[in-house]
């Protein structure tokens, strides 16, 4: 039995503080890239390990990285010199008995799909390769897996804190990212690209909003065309905007400012596929959202990377996750909390379900009971953790998102 504890904690909330930053990486960032695929690869393996032998075995492939092709920008449309190259890395189970499972087919298919879904303008088979560099397992961490537990034993020592509510920063820049790839923003603006990183700097009851979005070369005919179009992008993003700041006295939006007029192609930010990862920018596992999808600088986070992680032992994708539904749970359903966070702490080799330490700290609403919402924190975590096969599934699903 896991002992829970819950602190009371003085002082501001993140969203009563004077300042706050937080960053949203896209759809297209390199980062985001990585990871994304990287999840969908262990997702991808779990269903064979299942499909095949009803278990899911060993694996681990959150190490990636996406390194930077080559590319010639051009008014109306580049080309692509040298491609992307996509680097698999990190473990998994290729053989069980006699049984040979097709890892590295299955990780370069997997990101395949992940592009075409995803990346308008990247053809998977010609701007990308594929180096697999998965290696098999080691023994005592595969046979976790094959000891009959219900819950699995955790393959590493580690910790995660979630949180709740959102600030409204937060969810301003969370939501102005998923606007700005959404197929109603593309449809409009088919120029735009999904490489789009959102910025947000609080000052009191100020925001400033310094988005950087990629125009695909081939609808620019030329330098006052590209001008003219970031104009009106421009516009909708700050309409988009200010119909989620009512909470703000002043709001500033800031788009691509790199650019410079009468500086020709060096003066836009012009892209041949969507993505910086074509020639400007390489991405890595780990470098993008927390799992709540923004990067808040004002907050406590764990050091694990959650994408590409099994989803039935590994701690540093399950409390990476669990914590902030915890937060989340607990927030929505206890009167009297203004801000809440908790944390989980694992073990190797102990019961994921069981954590070494479980504890929640509070930020309570004036004249809130302190010992009646402590012991509803406590049941709400209790229950959580017992049910912890069935959150387990909900991960091998894909039900929560990890960037």
């Amino acid at each position: 039995m896991t002992d829970i504890f819950v602190e009371r904690l003085n002082g501001l909330s993140v969203a009563e503080r004077m300042v706050e930053i937080v960053e949203r990486k896209g759809l297209g960032h390199p980062d985001s890239v990585c990871d994304a695929i990287m999840e969908q690869v262990s997702l991808a393996l779990s269903r064979e390990y299942m499909n095949r032998f009803g278990v899911i075995l060993h694996h681990n492939i959150d190490k990636g990285l996406l390194v930077a092709g080559e590319v010639e920008r051009k008014f109306g449309g580049g080309r692509v010199v040298e491609p992307m190259r996509l680097i698999f890395g990190d473990r998994a189970t290729f053989k069980l008995n006699d049984a040979v499972i097709p890892v590295n087919d299955i990780a370069i298919d997997t990101a395949k799909q992940w592009f075409k879904d995803n990346l308008r303008f990247v053809d998977p088979d010609k701007h990308v390769r594929y180096q697999v560099e998965i290696r098999p397992a080691s023994a005592e961490l595969q046979d976790i897996f094959s000891r009959g537990d219900r819950v699995f034993a955790a393959n590493d020592t580690s910790a995660a804190v979630g949180y709740a509510p959102f600030t409204d920063t937060e969810t301003v820049v969370l939501e102005s990212e998923i606007y700005l790839n959404s197929r109603e923003f593309k449809e409009q603006f088919p120029e735009t690209g999904e490489d789009i990183k959102i910025m947000g700097y609080r000052r009191g009851k100020e925001l400033t909003l310094t988005i950087a979005i990629p125009f695909l070369d081939r609808y620019i005919e030329n330098e006052s065309a590209y001008f003219e179009k970031k104009r009106s992008v421009s516009t909708a993003i700050e309409d988009f905007v200010m119909s989620k700041c009512s909470n703000f006295d002043k709001v500033d939006v800031f788009v691509n400012t790199l650019d410079k007029e009468g500086r020709g192609l060096g003066g836009m930010y012009l892209s041949v596929l969507g993505t910086s990862a074509e020639d400007a920018d390489s991405g890595e596992v780990g470098r993008g959202n927390r799992v709540n999808g923004i990067i808040a600088l004002n907050r406590p986070s764990a050091a694990e990377a959650a994408a590409g992680k099994n989803a039935v032992s590994h701690v540093g994708k399950i409390y990476n996750i669990l914590t902030h539904r915890m937060a989340h749970t607990i927030y929505e359903s206890v009167d009297g909390i203004k801000e809440i966070y908790v944390w989980l702490a694992s073990q190797i080799g102990s019961p994921v379900s069981e954590p070494v330490l479980a504890s929640a700290q509070v930020l309570l609403e004036h004249r809130a009971s302190a010992s009646s919402i402590s012991k509803k924190i406590k049941e709400i975590i209790e229950r959580e953790l017992s049910e912890m096969d069935a959150f387990c599934k909900e991960l091998l699903q894909g039900k929560y998102p990890v960037c």
